[in-house]
């Protein structure tokens, strides 16, 4: 790899000197300055330019846009950033590599694709929370309404029952109403009674609810028991539609990027709104991987620079601390961006398809992604070692409520 000099200075006057636009990107390319103050870069990007100077022939110097951005669209048809120098022909071509559109396309010329990127939502990992009404998970709302209206429908039939026997047997209960009741949620709750009814009408209610009772809570402390032994958890964004429609978590965009620009043009739907409500802009995931893992804020962002910074927060810290969401919430190619009509696209095309068809691109791209395989894995992965996960306050309150409204009950009955 040539020196940091040789990124700026002109070695060898038979070959054509050339100005390229580079702007950071911590996945592809990093900025630095020597002490003479000449920029250089290094990253993949610093070797996959030095095998186009080399075989192309030409020297160059970099140069860093003003305003430190890749390329936005301006109201009066002027584009910004790199993007700009390339429509003012102030470089040759910009090392990118950019997310190719067709709103780029009017204002530069594309090389053919260095790589297929997709993108997503980096948030900080979720981890497993106590939860008061953890235990009512193992069933549904819908299945909860259906118990309790199979509750008051077998204690109001038991009831009847109880009070209908007494007539015409001349039996007398003692307030029936309070007994079935009793009777209908200690058989629920798989609780023990010495009260015990006399009449054959009111012991078939009783055996009907019983079994009914004992498969209810056969299934429930069955679940219940599986989501204790494997917890699962809970994920507040997995995808575009739930980082709108949640507030905990603010999200920002990466500032003149492809994917900023995407959201700008959505005539509409869920990626208007994620336009609308973003709160800023970060210069990309790797920059902002710190605030991101810390639950600052969500970011939009492509794959590879999310597995760039869980590689970093697992060697830093050795835990994970991000989670990228399962939606992809699209997939674009990346490429180098020249001027209009620029001799040495073509030229590059060439030399970009054969390190690609080597497979060299993605070898470079891969000695920044260590020990990343288990921060990919879903956050319930993180516990799935633990033999028993131990139960914390929280989720004792609502089981412990539960139980002293029963036992209120119990002390409330006939004797």
């Amino acid at each position: 790899m040539n020196s940091p000099e040789a990124a700026t200075t002109v070695t060898n006057s038979s070959k054509d000197f050339i100005k390229i636009a580079v702007e950071e990107w911590g996945t592809w390319v990093r900025l630095h300055r020597d002490d003479n103050e000449k920029l250089y870069i290094t990253g993949p990007m610093r070797n996959f330019l030095d095998i186009l100077s080399d075989k192309l022939n030409f020297d160059y110097v970099l140069s860093q846009p003003a305003d430190h951005v890749w390329g936005m669209l301006l109201s009066n048809g002027s584009w910004t950033g790199m993007l700009g120098m390339l429509q003012r022909e102030e470089a040759e071509f910009a090392l990118g590599p950019f997310g190719v559109s067709a709103s780029r396309a009017t204002v530069c010329d594309f090389s053919v694709s260095v790589k297929t990127e997709s993108t997503g939502i980096m948030i900080v990992r979720p981890t497993l929370q106590s939860d008061v009404t953890g235990f009512l998970k193992p069933f549904d709302l819908t299945v909860w309404i259906l118990i309790i209206a199979s509750l008051a429908a077998v204690f109001a039939t038991f009831a009847v029952v109880m009070w209908g026997e007494g007539r015409i047997f001349h039996r007398e209960h003692k307030n029936p109403v309070a007994t079935s009741a009793l009777w209908v949620v200690k058989a629920l709750t798989q609780e023990c009674t010495h009260r015990l009814p006399k009449t054959d009408g009111s012991r078939v209610v009783v055996a009907t609810w019983l079994l009914a009772s004992l498969v209810f809570m056969s299934s429930y402390s069955s679940i219940l028991t599986a989501k204790l032994t494997v917890p699962k958890v809970d994920i507040p964004i997995n995808s575009m539609q739930d980082l709108v429609t949640q507030n905990e978590i603010p999200w920002r965009l990466e500032s003149g990027s492809f994917l900023l620009q995407y959201f700008k043009e959505a005539p509409g739907g869920v990626r208007k709104l994620i336009f609308d409500g973003h709160t800023g802009n970060v210069p990309d995931c790797w920059a902002a991987r710190e605030p991101i893992s810390a639950g600052e804020f969500a970011v939009i962002c492509d794959h590879t620079s999310m597995k760039n910074a869980m590689s970093w927060d697992f060697s830093t810290t050795g835990a994970c601390h991000l989670y990228r969401s399962k939606e992809v919430i699209n997939t674009f190619n990346l490429a180098v961006a020249f001027r209009a009509s620029s001799k040495y696209r073509e030229q590059s095309d060439y030399w970009i398809l054969k390190m690609k068809e080597s497979g060299i691109i993605e070898q470079w791209l891969n000695q920044g992604v260590v020990n990343t395989s288990h921060c990919l894995k879903p956050p319930s992965a993180d516990f799935s070692s633990q033999k028993v996960t131990p139960l914390g306050f929280k989720s004792f309150v609502g089981p412990m409520l539960a139980l002293a409204a029963v036992g209120s009950l119990d002390q409330d009955s006939p004797a």
